[in-house]
């Protein structure tokens, strides 16, 4: 007994899933003693085409690959937009926060929010 296995559906459904793919972006975050730093893939972005909103514990990210007009026989490069919601576990001061952009790197400092911060507690002898 043979089988034979129709690939068509499976490749119509796989472009179909390409087509409408969204870019993502690509992080990495870790938390030192009174922020957390956050670090972005942004390649050929520049600083002025990115949008960074904090609000409370959530850090969103919102920017757009733009297509070039030319005439190539392969284009790779994504021309897409892009949006990146992240909620951290603790409230973020946004009065504070640094963000830099080198090397196609986009690099947070989110600073804890005061309230979030451990406090010390002095423990009175009797």
């Amino acid at each position: 007994m043979t089988f034979y296995l129709q690939t068509y559906p499976y490749r119509r459904m796989a472009r179909r899933w390409a087509e409408s793919h969204q870019e993502t972006l690509r992080i990495n975050v870790r938390e030192e003693d009174e922020a957390y730093v956050l670090s972005a893939l942004v390649p050929g972005i520049s600083a002025d085409e990115l949008n960074i909103q904090v609000l409370e514990d959530v850090v969103r990210i919102d920017g757009e690959y733009k297509a070039e007009e030319s005439n190539y026989l392969v284009q790779e490069f994504p021309a897409s937009s892009f949006t990146r919601s992240l909620r951290l576990p603790a409230p973020i001061d946004a009065e504070h926060v640094e963000a830099d952009v080198a090397n196609g790197v986009l690099t947070l400092r989110l600073p804890k929010a005061e309230s979030a911060r451990p406090k010390q507690i002095k423990i009175n002898a009797k």
